[in-house]
């Protein structure tokens, strides 16, 4: 089979539709139609169907975009191979990462991943729920991205998900709390409080559902603010109380205090595609996240 076909029909895959498969690929939606229809005459067996006013993939489309997966990884492992004879890690990587994580964990990156004359890392700061964590994986060599700890992984079928780091999440409250004089908090003592939390989907707000399962105590959101700086600001002002990360939360305005009997975390992933990391630069770039967040957990034992 052709590779190009088999690359257009997984990006489609990822994509969902032609228009977007062009614009990925930088061609035409004609182009996308015309690779789909021959990588179908090639099989002999009908890969996509009518979907609305789009296309969809049938049964069989999506069996051969399981195998074009391993196809394309052994194609990236060649290439990989040829780059290993060079010296060092070159070339360009493309890392997607949630804006906390880059608060966390960037400048150290950058200064780990510049010791590589060769290499030429290009970072954006993307606001993901894991839901769209596959469709970034699409565009990014690396995107490193978070969930809740009790939450679904990240589909193995498809995905590479290398662990960064297990960061706790612990309550903010303004510096005259009620609640200012104690260690830990119980849930429960938080049941009439307002809460500021992040936009449905995203993991801090997975995280707080999930603890309104487990406990029985379900939060009385007032605000919705995905921006943790501002949310801080709010908490300092007495607008209300939130569930932050640990590890990047400005305790110089806020009280951080543990919930009681409770572990509440999101889990930081490197994801990618499957036989990405056998690319000298991509793995420069993925041991380069993972010293950087092993140093960021071994300053913060208490958070593993």
């Amino acid at each position: 089979m052709d590779v190009t076909r088999l690359r257009t029909l997984r990006e489609f895959a990822d994509r969902g539709s032609v228009t977007a498969t062009a614009e990925a690929l930088h061609c035409t939606p004609s182009a996308v139609s015309q690779q789909l229809r021959a990588l179908q005459r090639e099989v002999g067996v009908p890969l996509t169907e009518p979907s609305g006013r789009g296309l969809r993939l049938t049964d069989a489309g999506r069996a051969l975009v399981a195998r074009a997966d391993d196809v394309l990884a052994a194609v990236q492992r060649a290439e990989a191979e040829l780059d290993a004879y060079r010296s060092a890690p070159r070339g360009r990587v493309r890392v997607a990462l949630f804006p906390s994580a880059g608060l966390l964990l960037l400048p150290g990156f950058l200064r780990r991943v510049a010791a590589h004359a060769g290499l030429d890392v290009e970072v954006r700061d993307v606001d993901m729920t894991p839901a769209e964590v596959p469709r970034l994986v699409a565009d990014y060599d690396v995107v490193v991205a978070h969930r809740d700890e009790h939450g679904e992984p990240f589909p193995s079928d498809r995905l590479d998900a290398v662990h960064l780091l297990r960061e706790p999440l612990d309550v903010a409250l303004p510096l005259r709390h009620r609640l200012a004089g104690r260690q830990r908090v119980e849930p429960n003592e938080l049941a009439d409080e307002p809460w500021i939390s992040v936009d449905v989907g995203f993991p801090v707000d997975d995280v707080m559902r999930s603890l309104a399962v487990r406990t029985g105590v379900r939060p009385r959101i007032v605000h919705r603010i995905n921006d943790f700086r501002i949310t801080e600001a709010l908490v300092a002002a007495g607008q209300g109380i939130a569930l932050l990360p640990r590890y990047t939360m400005d305790t110089r305005r806020v009280l951080r205090k543990e919930l009681s009997g409770i572990r509440a975390a999101r889990q930081v992933e490197a994801v990618l595609r499957p036989g990405s990391a056998t690319r000298p630069a991509v793995a420069a770039v993925l041991a380069a996240l993972r010293a950087e967040a092993d140093e960021v957990s071994s300053a913060n034992p208490a958070g593993r």
